[in-house]
C-alpha cells in the first residue's frame, strides 16, 4: 500500500477535529455556568500542576528561552488567568439593565481555530483553551512545526482534565500531523467560527486572509523611555530583568530604551551593574548580520538565546556574566537592522534630550514594526507619563513596570493574556488582551419602553398614484401593474443573461 501524503493526513485530521470540535460544542451549548466553571476550574488547576513540567517540555523541544521563566508563564496562562475570569458570567443573561428594559444573552462563537507560536507553545495553548471553553466553544490547537509534541501535550492536560470534570469529549482537540495545508483546511473548515491566532506576521496575515472572523497580533517593537524623573535603580532592574526573561520571546520585550540625556549616563551604569553589556560598534554590525540577514525578519535560528550563543554565532567576545547585549544606535529603520523587533535578548540604546525628543523617537520605533502594541515608560512624572498615553499609537502603556509581565498582566491590572490585540493601526479588530469577552456573542432581549409615534401607526394615504403603481409625475398616467410587472420580468432576465456570460 502507497504512503499517504503527509498533507492529506493533516487535512483529514483537521477535518476529523473540527468536526468532533462542533459535536461537542453542540452539546456544551447547554451546560449550566456552574458546569462551565467547574470544568474550567479543573482545567487551570491541571495546567498550574503541570506548570514546570510543561516548561520544560517547550525550551527543550523549541531550544527557545528559559525553562523556569516559561514555567511562569504557564502559571499566568492557567492559575492566574482562571483567578481572573472565573466571575466572568459567559452562560445565558450576563447583563441587565433594568431602566432601558434590556437583557444581555451570551452566546458562544462555536468552534475556536487556535494557532500557536514556538516562542511561547504551552503558555498560549493553556490560555487559549481556558478562555474558549470558558465562553462554551469548542477549540482545536494547530501547533507550530517546531511545537507540536509540547503544544500537544499542554492540550491533552487541558481536555483530559476536563473531561474528566463532564466536558464533553471532542470539545478541546489538537492537531499532531502540522502542516501548511492543513492548518489552512483548519481556519476555512467550515465548523470553524473564529481564528485566534498568535505568531509572526505571515501566520497572522493567512489568519485574516481566509474569510472568517480573526483576533490576530502583530509584532511588538516595544521601545522603554526613562524619564529624568524615574527612579533609576529600579529602571535599569526591570529594563535588564524584562529583556533577559525568558531570553526575549515575549511580543511586549522591550526592544529599545530611549534615555533622557540628562539621566543616560547613570542608567547605563545601572544596567551594567545588572547584567547588560554594551558591545562595541563594530559588534553591534556583527549581532546586526547575524539577527537579520535578508531583510527586516528576524533569523529564527537566533530567536530566544543567550548573549553568550549570539556571541558564538557570530564570532564576538562578550563576559560570561552578560545578561543581556545593548547596541548604541543612531537612526530607526531599515538602515538601522537592530531598530526593529529583536526576539533575542539584544536591546537598542538611543538617547534623546529631554521627553519630547523621547517621544518623538519612541514614536519612530513604534511606526518601525510595532504599531498599536505596546510601550513602556519609566517616570515619576505624571504629566510626562500622561502625554505618553495620549500620543503613542499603542495600546498597552506600562508604567514603572516590566515590559514582559506587565503586557500579559502578570504585574499590572489588565487581563492575563497571551494574545495581544494592536487595535485598527496595527491590522487587527482589538486593541485589548484578548479574552473570555471577545470569544462570545451579545443577543439581547429588548422590551418596549417607548411607544411607537402615532404616524407609524396610522394607515397610508391612499390617493398619491405613487401607492397605486404610478409614476407620481404631474399630468402623466399611471402605469398599469402589470405592465410594471412584465418591465420588471423582462429586466430580472437581462441580468441573468449577463451572470450566465
Amino acid at each position: 500500500m502507497p504512503d499517504i501524503d503527509p498533507d492529506l493526513l493533516s487535512i483529514q485530521e483537521a477535518r476529523s477535529l473540527a468536526a468532533a470540535a462542533h459535536a461537542a460544542q453542540k452539546q456544551f451549548l447547554h451546560a449550566s455556568q456552574a458546569e462551565v466553571d467547574r470544568i474550567c476550574q479543573a482545567m487551570a488547576e491541571a495546567g498550574f500542576a503541570a506548570a514546570e513540567r510543561l516548561g520544560r517540555l517547550a525550551a527543550e523541544e523549541t531550544g527557545y528561552g528559559v525553562p523556569e521563566h516559561k514555567t511562569l508563564k504557564n502559571i499566568l496562562s492557567s492559575k492566574l488567568l482562571w483567578q481572573a475570569i472565573k466571575d466572568i458570567p459567559t452562560v445565558g443573561v450576563v447583563r441587565h439593565d433594568a431602566g432601558k428594559k434590556v437583557y444581555d444573552i451570551a452566546w458562544p462563537m462555536g468552534v475556536i481555530a487556535a494557532l500557536i507560536p514556538s516562542t511561547n507553545p504551552t503558555s498560549t495553548t493553556l490560555y487559549k483553551i481556558l478562555i474558549s471553553v470558558k465562553a462554551r466553544n469548542g477549540i482545536v490547537v494547530a501547533p507550530h512545526p517546531a511545537a507540536v509534541k509540547c503544544s500537544a501535550e499542554a492540550a491533552r492536560v487541558m481536555a483530559e482534565a476536563g473531561e474528566r470534570a463532564g466536558m464533553p469529549k471532542g470539545l478541546v482537540g489538537c492537531m499532531t500531523r502540522i502542516s501548511l495545508p492543513g492548518t489552512q483546511e483548519l481556519m476555512k473548515h467550515k465548523y470553524t467560527a473564529l481564528i485566534l491566532a498568535t505568531g509572526g506576521s505571515e501566520m497572522v496575515r493567512a489568519a485574516h486572509s481566509v474569510g472568517k472572523p480573526a483576533y490576530g497580533v502583530g509584532p511588538g517593537n516595544v521601545p522603554v523611555y526613562v524619564d529624568r524623573s524615574a527612579d533609576l535603580k529600579q529602571a535599569a532592574k526591570y529594563i535588564v530583568a524584562s529583556k533577559a526573561f525568558d531570553h526575549s520571546v515575549i511580543c511586549a520585550t522591550e526592544q529599545a530604551v530611549v534615555a533622557d540625556k540628562p539621566i543616560a549616563a547613570q542608567l547605563e551604569e545601572l544596567m551594567k551593574a545588572e547584567g547588560a553589556y554594551f558591545v562595541n560598534d563594530e559588534q553591534a554590525g556583527a549581532l546586526a548580520r547575524l539577527l537579520f540577514p535578508s531583510g527586516p525578519l528576524i533569523n529564527p535560528r537566533m530567536v530566544g538565546k543567550s548573549p553568550q550563543q549570539l556571541a558564538q554565532a557570530c564570532g564576538i567576545s562578550v563576559p560570561a556574566t552578560a545578561r543581556i547585549l545593548v547596541a548604541r544606535l543612531k537612526n530607526v529603520g531599515h538602515s538601522e537592522p537592530l531598530s526593529g523587533e529583536k526576539l533575542t535578548t539584544v536591546l537598542g540604546w538611543y538617547e534623546a534630550d529631554g521627553w519630547e525628543a523621547g517621544c518623538e523617537r519612541c514614536i519612530e520605533l513604534i511606526n518601525y514594526g510595532g504599531r498599536g502594541h505596546s510601550l513602556v515608560i519609566h517616570s515619576q512624572d505624571d504629566k510626562v507619563t500622561m502625554h505618553f498615553g495620549l500620543e503613542k499609537p499603542v495600546f498597552r502603556i506600562l508604567v514603572n513596570t516590566f515590559g514582559t509581565l506587565g503586557a500579559t498582566g502578570y504585574t499590572t491590572g489588565v487581563m492575563p493574556a497571551m494574545t495581544l490585540g494592536p487595535g485598527g493601526v496595527g491590522g487587527a479588530m482589538t486593541g485589548d488582551n484578548i479574552t473570555v469577552q471577545h470569544l462570545y456573542n451579545i443577543k439581547r432581549l429588548a422590551y418596549e419602553i417607548t411607544p411607537p409615534p402615532e404616524a407609524a401607526l396610522a394607515p397610508g394615504s391612499t390617493d398619491d398614484p405613487a401607492q397605486l403603481g404610478g409614476q407620481g409625475r404631474a399630468g402623466s398616467a399611471p402605469t398599469p401593474v402589470g405592465a410594471q410587472a412584465d418591465q420588471i420580468e423582462e429586466i430580472v432576465r437581462r441580468v441573468l443573461a449577463e451572470l450566465r456570460k
